[in-house]
C-alpha cells in the first residue's frame, strides 16, 4: 500500500490527549494514528475518517460510510505499551488471533497490546486496521 506524506492535524482535544501520554508511548501512538489514516486512504469504501476523543482516548470512526467499527488508541500509565482497541462484540480479535497470534499480543476480545520498546509490526497492524475499518461493510456483503 502507498503511504501518505502526513496525517491531518488532530482535533484539539485529541492533540491534548496525545501530548498528555507518556513520552515513551507517543512515538508508537503517532505511528498507529498515521497507519490508520494511510490505511483508510487506500480503501475507497471507508471514506473520510472522523477523529475524536471517546472515553478519553483518541478514536477513529467511519462516520461517512459506516463501513467499519471504531478504533481507539490507548497506553499504559508508564508508557511501556500502547493498545489498539475495537468493540468487544465484534469478531475481529478472534479473526486477528487466527492470523497473527505469533506476531501480535491480544488481550481479551477487544485489544492488541504493543510494547513500546520494539518497532511497530506495521504489516499485521495495517491488515488488522483495514479489517476494522471495513468490518460492517464486509458483514453486509
Amino acid at each position: 500500500m502507498a503511504t501518505l506524506a502526513v496525517s491531518p492535524a488532530p482535533p484539539p482535544d485529541v492533540a491534548a490527549s496525545l501530548e498528555a501520554c507518556p513520552a515513551a508511548a507517543r512515538t508508537h501512538l503517532t505511528g498507529l494514528r498515521t497507519l490508520i489514516f494511510e490505511t483508510a486512504a487506500e480503501l475507497p469504501e471507508v471514506g473520510e475518517i472522523t477523529e475524536a476523543l471517546k472515553w478519553g482516548q483518541p478514536s477513529y470512526l467511519t462516520d461517512q460510510t459506516k463501513s467499519g467499527t471504531t478504533i481507539r488508541l490507548g497506553w499504559s500509565e508508564d508508557g511501556a505499551s500502547v493498545s489498539l482497541f475495537v468493540h468487544c462484540q465484534t469478531s475481529l480479535v478472534g479473526e486477528w488471533r487466527q492470523r497473527y497470534d505469533d506476531a501480535l499480543t491480544f488481550v481479551g476480545n477487544r485489544e492488541i497490546s504493543i510494547p513500546t520498546d520494539a518497532a511497530l509490526p506495521r504489516a499485521p497492524l495495517q491488515h488488522c486496521i483495514a479489517m476494522a475499518l471495513t468490518y460492517h461493510a464486509r458483514k453486509r456483503s
